[in-house]
């Protein structure tokens, strides 16, 4: 099956991390979160992918090499634009598309058993949401027909609790419904003009995991959820003691851990009198200098953490990150 991952769009919200790599190669643990999604998309069976890039290109090709095929936009076409820029690829088979942030174990067979089964041209995976003033939110029928969307709405007024998780089947027909332009929106463009000309589309609600890592208070969250397990990842590591996980080549004997959860990666080296307070992730081949404290932190591949630093809820990222994540073939 064909699926294509969104993946050009800038990271405004990720800024400053978006200087050095594109969104889609944020890591979370032991990999990008993109690295997460197109292995996902395999063991579901997905194993003809695209992606569309546009910022930091070569980074994202010199990863995934020939596991997926691209299509550069010299300029940026849009959310809706870049997969019309690809319809091609996916000929008269349904299009699955998924963005390149989206940290999630759904099952896109399911969405896509739902798209055929309710005859329309299209299908958005949504999720149910405590805080609908983060999310545009999908407003349906009792069938699942859509019937509007309400953007960031404050829980008071939200119609809907439904977010829409950025992940859809389409019908190959969808591209009759867009603007003359090259540049397209779902939101802005597309999916107005279906409600427009009364076409049916309909929602495919999970309860499986999703968060979109699309802010750093996203990425956080998303990595704590990872390291305690509240969605399905293959991750490196083997156990190290109570709570505490270590990849290839790097030993937290001499470790102080006042708390768990924590996840090391490969090839980490530790001076002495370090401690550890989680929830704490430290990617492969960091160097933490002596007497560190770390609380609540993450610490990207490949940084260096001066002796006798002390990082309470942060996100520490150094030069080198995006010429040393591990390729996928070597996870």
């Amino acid at each position: 099956m064909k699926a294509m991952v969104l993946a050009a769009g800038l990271g405004t919200r990720l800024k400053p991390i978006t200087f050095e790599l594109p969104k889609p190669m944020v890591p979370v643990l032991d990999r990008p979160v993109m690295a997460h999604i197109v292995g996902m998309l395999e063991r579901q069976g997905f194993d003809d992918l695209i992606a569309n890039l546009h910022h930091f290109p070569d980074t994202i090709r010199g990863y995934f090499g020939d596991r997926l095929e691209y299509r550069l936009e010299d300029e940026l076409l849009g959310t809706a634009g870049g997969v019309r820029n690809v319809a091609d690829f996916f000929g008269k088979e349904p299009v699955v598309v998924i963005s390149g942030d989206a940290l999630t174990d759904a099952d896109l067979n399911g969405l896509v058993e739902r798209h055929r089964d309710s005859g329309g041209i299209a299908t958005l995976t949504v999720k149910k949401v405590a805080d609908t003033g983060e999310y545009g939110v999908v407003i349906h029928d009792d069938d699942g027909r859509i019937q509007g969307f309400q953007e960031k709405p404050d829980p008071a007024e939200a119609l809907s609790d439904l977010a829409n998780c950025g992940i859809y089947c389409f019908s190959p027909e969808i591209f009759e419904y867009f603007p003359n332009e090259p540049f397209a929106d779902w939101a802005g463009d597309v999916f107005p003009e279906l409600l427009e000309r009364d076409v049916p589309f309909h929602v495919h609600e999970i309860d499986g995991y999703w968060n979109d890592v699309g802010s750093l208070e996203e990425l956080r969250q998303g990595t704590w959820d990872a390291l305690e397990g509240k969605l399905s990842l293959e991750v490196t590591g083997a156990s190290a003691g109570e709570g505490v996980t270590a990849g290839e080549g790097t030993s937290v004997a001499d470790v102080e851990v006042v708390d768990g959860p924590v996840w090391v990666g490969a090839g980490v080296s530790f001076g002495s009198g370090v401690r550890l307070m989680g929830p704490v992730a430290i990617g492969d081949g960091c160097k933490i200098g002596d007497g560190v404290s770390l609380r609540d932190s993450i610490v990207f591949p490949a940084t260096d953490v001066a002796d006798g630093e002390i990082l309470i809820g942060a996100i520490h990222g150094g030069s080198g990150i995006v010429e040393r994540l591990r390729p996928l073939d070597a996870l």
